[in-house]
Order: structure tokens, then sequence, then C-alpha cells
């Protein structure tokens, strides 16, 4: 029976260790013992249960990534149940939030006040790494939590139909909890347990603790998405047992960044030959579309029909693409399955058959429901650029070869996957919406993304150029023999997309950070120059500076602070800002009408007065300069 408290105590030994190594040893140690005990229990190896909730809720989870149930427990319940469990007013959970940043952590200071005698508890991972505490500390009220207790919470609560039982299931736990169990059960229902501890650890720690390969954990992650499960085999020697399962996403293979052809061709090639002006490399060029990416899973023959899209996130948003949905849901009629899809979903110009910018997809993400209107204003396709999966895992094959598959299939499916502009709304099918369109005018969903190998900076700089004036980001590189690495960034795949002109920006206000920055004003607004003079906010940016650069301008606007709101403050617009950015989209989110999209702080400009900052006019040049913008 193993019990919260060991994660609890675990968890911030970890928090307080630097060294990964140690990290890696302490939780296999943990995990070991874990299993030894259900061991000496009697169980059986494949009924280990709380070996693997053990490792799963210590990677931050409360459920198997392959497990759609959610614990929808947000911030606001949450809070609602520690100010009710702890006794705390409103006033001291502001108070305690914004001195940590970090619910978890205020809720430890919160139930710790409530209970004199938990003061004794460690409050850090040195201390905690020294744990010794009696029974009387190292308990809350009444017996202490099980992992099958607060897994069986869990699933009542991802069941539960009314706000008012899933706060009570959220109290219940916290009235049995140590303020240290408190603080790592808030921390893991909200989904964030910032202990310096990523699940690819973890993963390591398994494998010490069964003494089996790393590689082998890893891939039974990959197949069945779900941790406590591969922990399980591990143990019990079944890992080579795993089999992949559609309907839950696998990791995206991320590219990194380049700034020039030149140097994607020095990062591929390495420097030319000796006697030779120019490094040839063998890579796949392909247009960097600015849409969502997605992965499409679908084709199954057990699962008839049944199609899922997956956001880059992980998250599940199927229903804000019906057409898609519909489309997809009619693979098995060309025989071919199942399939996973790696590509981007795109607003479509139907009659230039070329993308729409993303401000106008923009307008359906998230979209619960999606009628014939938007449907028809803001048509979606499935642009593919890679295939994971064709009945067989594909990651481990080149990428040579996975174009060569994606292109067959896709020729397959040409005919078949396709959907109407509109439907008849009042009608619903087993998979949806019923096609009320003539057949003639349904959509080709599923386009491939065009490939070609280059061999040169000249090709990729003509292929950069080529790609702007179709109105796209830029192009992306991929080494023609590397293998698809889930999760991972590497100099497999570049990106090439040049920034726009940076903008003069003042800074009008500021929100405090949370984790590390907790008590740090580092979440800055920034505005422009109206026509009249006026101060008119464009956008909203907290990378790209030093922790230095962000603790001196956090003490200047502390003092400097006009408005003082508690989570953020207006300061006085005296700090300049140099800021860059991917492109710039009308919005009535800022009272300049602009928005720029993914900002970063390039630099502060101490050297340039307030009155030199850019104006209106000038964001609408650059705005006007973007081959991308919509059309108006």
């Amino acid at each position: 029976m193993a019990l919260f408290r060991d994660v609890a105590k675990l968890a911030e030994a970890l928090a307080g260790e630097s060294s990964r190594l140690k990290k890696r040893a302490a939780i296999a140690e943990a995990i070991r013992r874990v299993h030894e005990a259900e061991s000496d229990g009697g169980a059986a190896v494949s009924d280990h249960q709380d070996v693997g909730r053990f490792a799963l809720y210590l990677a931050g989870t409360p459920f198997a990534e392959a497990d759609q149930r959610k614990l929808n427990a947000g911030g606001a319940l949450l809070s609602r149940a520690l100010l009710a469990v702890s006794g705390a007013t409103q006033v001291e959970l502001t108070a305690a939030y914004r001195k940590h940043g970090d619910l978890g952590a205020a809720g430890f200071e919160l139930m710790a006040a409530r209970d004199s005698s938990a003061r004794t508890e460690p409050t850090s991972g040195d201390e905690a790494a020294r744990y010794g505490a009696p029974d009387s500390v190292a308990h809350g009220s009444g017996t202490p939590l099980t992992l099958a207790e607060i897994a069986d919470a869990f699933a009542a609560m991802a069941a539960a139909r009314t706000t008012a039982v899933r706060s009570a299931l959220v109290e219940g736990l916290l009235e049995r909890a140590t303020p240290l169990e408190a603080k790592y059960l808030l921390k893991l229902m909200i989904g964030d347990m910032r202990i310096g501890v990523k699940q690819s650890l973890v993963e390591e720690a398994i494998a010490v603790a069964a003494d089996v390969p790393v590689a082998e954990v890893r891939n039974a992650v990959m197949l069945e998405a779900d941790l406590a499960s591969a922990t399980q085999r591990a143990f019990a020697g079944t890992l080579k047992e795993a089999r992949m399962r559609l309907f839950h996403p696998l990791g995206f293979m991320l590219a990194s960044p380049v700034d020039s052809p030149e140097e994607a061709v020095e990062r591929f090639a390495g420097v030319p030959e000796e006697g030779v002006e120019t490094a040839h490399i063998a890579a796949f060029l392909e247009d960097k579309y600015d849409g969502m990416r997605a992965q499409l899973h679908c084709g199954d023959p057990e699962q008839p029909g049944r199609v899922a899209i997956y956001s880059r996130n992980r998250e599940e948003i199927t229903e804000s693409y019906p057409e898609l949905e519909e489309a997809f849901a009619r693979v098995n009629e060309a025989g071919v399955g199942p399939l996973i899809f790696d590509g981007e979903i795109l607003g479509w110009d139907l009659k230039e058959s070329r993308a729409l910018p993303f401000a106008v997809l923009g307008q359906r993400i998230g979209r619960k429901r999606v009628s014939n209107a938007w449907r028809e204003q803001v048509p979606v396709i499935f642009m593919a650029f890679d295939l994971m999966y064709a009945g067989e895992l594909l990651v481990e094959l080149p990428l040579r070869e996975r174009r060569n598959r994606l292109e067959a299939v896709a020729e397959r499916l040409v005919e078949v996957v396709r959907s109407p502009l509109a439907v008849d709304e009042r009608k619903k099918g087993a998979q949806g919406l019923i096609f009320a369109e003539p057949e003639g005018e349904a959509v080709e969903r599923l386009l491939l993304s065009p490939s070609r190998l280059v061999e040169s900076a000249d090709d990729i700089d003509r292929a950069y150029a080529e790609a702007r004036a179709r109105a796209n980001e830029g192009v992306m590189l991929k080494a023609a023999e590397s293998q698809y690495q889930p999760g991972r960034r590497g100099l497999a795949w570049l990106k090439l997309k040049r920034e726009l002109a940076t903008l003069d920006v003042v800074v009008t206000g500021a929100e405090f950070g949370h984790g590390k920055r907790a008590g740090i004003l580092s979440d800055y607004t920034f505005a422009v120059r109206g026509a009249d003079g006026e101060l008119l906010n464009v956008g909203k940016a907290y990378s790209g500076l030093t922790d230095a650069e962000i603790a001196e301008l956090s003490a200047w606007m502390m003092e400097h602070t006009l408005e003082d709101r508690g989570f953020s403050r207006t300061v006085e617009p005296l700090r300049v800002l140099e800021v860059a950015f991917n492109n710039i989209m009308r919005s009535d989110r800022h009272a300049s009408g602009f928005a720029l999209r993914f900002p970063r702080i390039v630099r502060i400009r101490d050297d340039k007065p307030v009155s030199e900052i850019d104006t209106v006019e000038r964001v609408e040049e650059v705005y006007q300069s973007q081959v991308d913008k919509p059309v108006e």
C-alpha cells in the first residue's frame, strides 16, 4: 500500500536537487521500494498498480496520456477548495500566491498556518531529504492518503457532472493531507509539479530500477502512451509486448531555427572541402506554412470512421474541424490504414489554391461548434508532410522512405478524403453531421506539402523568396536520411523564416511571473504612439531578456508604479524596448488596433527617448508590407 506522502517527500527533495544523476538515482530507488513492497504483499508483478501510479504522479500527470479523462479542476475550483479547508482569506491566498507564483506552494503556507504542529515539517528540498518526522506530523487528519485512494478520487472527479461534486472530492483529499501532501496534490491536479523532473528522467529511472534498457521503456511509453503501464511492464519483463494504439498523440518532431541559407548548409554539411566553394547537402525543402501544427489519426479497422486530431500541445481538437473529421472518416473505404499523419491545418483559399493568413484561420481555433457560415468563410484542409504510422510505426525509417510511403498513401486517398463546404445542420449521424451537398461539390481535404531535394545555399535562397511570394512564412529543411524523433528539437529539421523589421516600444504595464519569476514583474505590456501623441498598447512579451535585466526592470517598475492591481501594475511609460515578432495582425484586443504575433524582446533601449518610439503609422506600414496579410 503505497502512500502519497512518499511521493510528496521525494518531490520536495528533488525540487532542491540540481544534479540530474542524483535525481535519477533517488527516483529509481523510490520506484524500486514501491515495487518490492507490492511483491512482499503477494501481488503478481503484472498487478503492481502502485508502482505505476507512483511514476505517473511523480511525472506530474493524474492520468495516462492515452486516457482521455480530465479532472476538470481548474485554478478557481482548487483555490476555493484550499480556502475552505485552510480557513484562509482570499487576501491571504492572493498574498501567498504572489509570493510563490505557485498554487501548491501557496497551499503549503496556508495549510501550515492552519495547523501549528505542521510548522515542524520541512519546507525546503534540503530539509525534505532528511525527513524523519513523527507520525503526528507526517499525517493530516485521519489515515494517510494512499495512491489507490487518490486514483479513485481522480476517477470520480473525471466522472463528476457538477462542480460541487468535484469541489467536495478535492476538499476531501485536502482535509486528509499534511501541508506537504497538499502542496503536491495541488501541483499534480494543476498538472505542473515544477520540481525539475521531466517524464524522460522518470523513464530513465524506471529503466534503472527494473534493470532494463531505457530505449525499451521509452518505446513502450510511445506505443501505448501510458507511463504507469510501462512501469509495470518493466518489472514484469513484458516491455517488448507493448503494441501501438491509435488515438493518443505521439510527440511532435520540432525544427531548429536558422537565420540564413548559409547557416542551414553549414549545419547539415559542415565546412566545404578544400578547393570546393560551396558545401552541398541532401535535404528536402518545403514551404513553412503559417497554420496550426496537428497530428491526425484515422483508419483504425477496429474503430471504423473514428478520427482524432491533436494539436502541438497534445490536446484533441477534432470538434473544431468537423469537415476534416468527415473526410478522414472515409479512409477505411480506400482499404488504407490505420494511419497517423503529421502536418498543418490551414485555412485555404479554394479559388487561389493557397493558404489563408493565420489571422483568418485563428478565428476558428478553439470553436466548439462550427456552423456552415464558418465552414464556408474559412475552409480548412490538412497539409500533410510526414507519415508516422501506416500499419506499423515508421519513425525509425529515413525521411526519404517515409516521404515515399506518404505519397503512395495520399495517392490512394485523393478521391476519398473529401467533404462538402456545407452540411445539413438538422441531421446528425453516428460519425457527426450527414452530408447535404451534392457529391460533386465536395472539397479535397488532404494535400501534400510540396517537397524537393536541395543541395546548396543558392537553392535555399531562391526557394525562400518563392515561398514568401506565395505568402508562406519561409521554408523548412529536413535531412533526407533523418529519422522522426518524437518530442525532440534537433538539427535534422531546420526552419528559415527571416523576421520583419523590429519596433521600438515603451513599457506601460507589467505582470508578476510564475515559478522562479514569482514576485518579479516579468511580463511586459508595451505601446506605440498614436496620431495625437497618445500611447496605444500593441502587445505583451516576456522572453528575450536575461535574469539580471528582468530583475533590474522589476525593481525599477516597483518604484515607478502608477496603479497596483495586485497581480499586475500600470507603470510610468519611460522604459523603451526593441521587440521582434513573426507578423502583425489587426486586432481589437489592443488600443492600437494591431497585435504582434509571437513578440520577443531584442534589447532594452535606454539609449532611446520615449519621444522616438515607433508610431501606429509605422505599425501599419510593416503590416502592409507582409505578403501574407489578410485580404481587406
